[in-house]
């Protein structure tokens, strides 16, 4: 197809694709998938080879947020049935951060429900980063805690993190059909906040909301603008007891085609699979690491996912292999500081024809991972929901069960 020749060949420059050419891959039939994930297999391994990084979640503090974010099973009024508790303490987060990079994760994020955090707060996750820092060597720590106030930045900067996760989620014509409680504008306004701190920026969407393939096309575009070194992808898991509870639009194959668009439109950024893989993705989830060179290891936030062994063997089989300790997982001109389009000539993101993100609500990000979830369906059945693959998450931190790591 001439039009995947042309995004690889866009790709390998990392020029920015056409809003018609991103449009175009979404709209590709089934009978052109493995086609399109080929050609976009190529840009991700030209940038990235065959490694996969692996993170790993620890929720610091769960449930009971006074945002009402639509798909967030940890939301104001939600009836999800999910574990909640108050905030853990520096070395029980460091314990809990340690099963994640015994399994092989280089990253932990560390997340907390609610709008944004006090001074109080953010002096809390400082001694915990600090703590998992001193026990824990080369270890990379990304926060993820919701609307920052000035300063907060820096001084998690100061404490040791390494990024910042803020999730764009959706775009932003139909961001208040989403949430209300805050804007479109404030996510932007802290990734912004966190790139002019010196932390790497994460900030990624959900798909699966209901959304357009204009509106996926919308956000991923703002998020090249944004320029964040990482971009989580989640697919929505339809939360019993949340609004979206009913919005299982996703199949196999809309998701490859999905992580594809984001591959082409940020070619040298840290793309990662995020909440719901395993529940959209399936046993489709191989092919997706041509796409993405990043995911979480075993559990999210409130749900549980795919076992941590079984995520290796995974990688493996595929024949791509866990990122080390020890490797620098961007490409040379991101990990310098240059990052994606920060010179005039390469067409990637600081220019407003641009356009790379904010923050979402997976991976290191707001609020990610499960609940109870579901419709009645099928399982196996073609594009029914599959409630049977969810599960809400009742090991690992905040309980005295080890974690899924």
């Amino acid at each position: 197809m001439d039009l995947l020749n042309t995004l690889v060949d866009k790709g390998l420059r990392r020029e920015l694709p056409t809003r018609e050419e991103a449009l175009a891959v979404l709209a590709t039939s089934d009978d052109d998938l493995l086609d399109v994930v080929a050609a976009a297999g190529k840009v991700r391994r030209h940038w990235f080879g065959r490694r996969v990084k692996l993170n790993y979640l620890v929720n610091l503090k769960s449930g009971l947020c006074p945002e009402d974010c639509s798909y967030c099973s940890q939301r104001l009024g939600s009836k999800a049935d999910i574990l909640k508790y108050t905030w853990l303490k520096p070395d029980e987060a460091s314990q809990a951060a340690a099963a994640g990079l015994a399994g092989g994760a280089k990253r932990v994020c560390l997340v907390a429900s609610g709008r944004g955090p006090t001074d109080r707060d953010v002096d809390r996750v400082s001694e915990t980063i600090k703590t998992i820092k001193e026990q824990n060597e080369d270890v990379e720590v990304c926060a993820c805690l919701g609307l920052l106030s000035d300063g907060q930045a820096e001084r998690l900067r100061e404490a040791g993190a390494d990024a910042y996760n803020h999730n764009l989620n959706t775009s932003e014509g139909t961001y208040g059909d989403i949430t209300t409680t805050h804007t479109y504008a404030d996510r932007v306004d802290t990734v912004q906040k966190a790139h002019a701190a010196g932390l790497s920026a994460c900030s990624g969407l959900i798909a699966g909301m209901g959304e357009t393939d204009e509106d996926l096309v919308d956000v991923v575009f703002s998020l090249r603008e944004l320029d964040p070194d990482s971009v989580p992808v989640n697919f929505l898991i339809p939360f019993e007891g949340t609004p979206l509870a009913k919005e299982w639009n996703l199949t196999p194959q809309r998701c490859l085609r999905i992580l594809a668009m984001v591959r082409f439109v940020c070619p040298d950024v840290e793309v990662r699979i995020a909440g719901g893989r395993e529940v959209h993705l399936r046993t489709m989830q191989p092919l997706a690491l041509h796409l993405a060179n990043s995911i979480f290891l075993g559990d999210y936030l409130t749900s549980e996912g795919q076992a941590g062994k079984a995520d290796l063997e995974m990688i493996a089989d595929a024949g791509f292999e866990v990122e080390g300790a020890g490797e620098v997982t961007l490409p040379e001109h991101r990990a310098a500081g240059g990052g994606c389009g920060s010179h005039a000539e390469t067409g990637c993101g600081t220019h407003a024809d641009a356009g790379c993100g904010t923050h979402a609500e997976a991976g290191c990000g707001s609020h990610e991972g499960g609940g109870v979830c579901g419709t009645a369906g099928t399982p196996g059945a073609a594009n029914e929901p599959r409630p049977d693959l969810v599960a809400v998450r009742r090991r690992g931190a905040g309980t005295d069960l080890a974690p899924n790591a």
